[in-house]
């Protein structure tokens, strides 16, 4: 995959294409490159459709796209186990940082810890995003424990990403329970909601939050920052930018600058690399 490639097949004229289906890490790489390229943000007009998947895409992102190219990108949720759970109908407008309503015949619910429902709809509230519909597999194959772990309860999945709901009904996804959920002092943290503060900064390209273990906090947070060319690493501004928007429990206590992210063959975040 390069930007330049897309650019390349959207304007071929050989086909129409007319829609655009990417990972969050190409669209971040598509932004990246169409700053500073002309022909990629016209190609970009010409599909009918943008849409992102396999993770969320942050608002910056879709930020970054619409302004460029004056199009909206549509988000989809969805598993192997369940293909796609939510989306965006596009007949509407795009909704940055959310993945939309759950399909007609996908229920869906938000569960606690002790995998009790939760009923705030008040988009703060983060819980286990449970689902269940004609589409939910039957079980892994040979791996009936496997199986037995995530799918009971009258047929209900248990995702392991968690999420909160608005008043409306739209989920936004936080992120992994095992890698995204931070315990730190009695609270419940969404390493999600402090990734997309810090990459309102202007000098930040990238970042990933983690959970530290820490003697006193449980977990600590920290930050894995990745800089845009030619940015200083400067620990006292982005502490100052956070905690101008974050609540005391939700900033980082570490803030560690590297060359990139680790990264798995689908582009996704390797979190457990980080901070070991």
């Amino acid at each position: 995959f390069t930007p330049a490639g897309i650019a390349d097949a959207l304007v071929d004229p050989r086909h129409e294409r007319t829609m655009l289906f990417a990972v969050p890490t190409m669209f971040h790489r598509i932004a990246e490159a169409a700053e500073h390229d002309a022909k990629l943000c016209e190609a970009l007009r010409r599909p009918r459709l943008l849409v992102s998947g396999s993770a969320g895409l942050s608002v910056r992102e879709h930020e970054r796209i619409q302004t460029l190219t004056g199009r909206g990108v549509h988000e989809r949720y969805g598993l192997t186990e369940t293909l796609i759970n939510c989306a965006v109908p596009s007949s509407h407008a795009c909704m940055p940082g959310y993945v939309g309503p759950p399909l007609p015949g996908v229920e869906l619910k938000l569960v606690d810890e002790q995998r009790q429902e939760i009923g705030a709809r008040d988009d703060q509230t983060i819980g286990e995003v449970v689902v269940r519909s004609a589409a939910v597999f039957a079980g892994y194959l040979n791996r009936d424990d496997a199986t037995a772990a995530v799918l009971y309860d009258e047929g209900w999945f248990y995702t392991g990403d968690l999420a909160t709901r608005t008043a409306e009904g739209a989920i936004r996804i936080l992120g992994r329970r095992s890698t995204d959920l931070i315990k730190t002092g009695g609270y419940r943290v969404g390493a999600g909601e402090i990734e997309g503060c810090l990459l309102e900064h202007p000098s930040v390209r990238e970042v990933a939050v983690v959970g530290i273990a820490d003697d006193d906090l449980g977990q600590r947070i920290a930050a894995f920052v990745v800089l845009r060319s030619g940015e200083d690493e400067d620990i006292a501004a982005l502490t100052s930018f956070v905690a101008e928007r974050l609540s005391p429990h939700k900033r980082p206590r570490d803030i560690r600058f590297i060359a990139e992210l680790p990264r798995n063959a689908m582009g996704k975040v390797q979190k457990k690399l980080l901070g070991g």
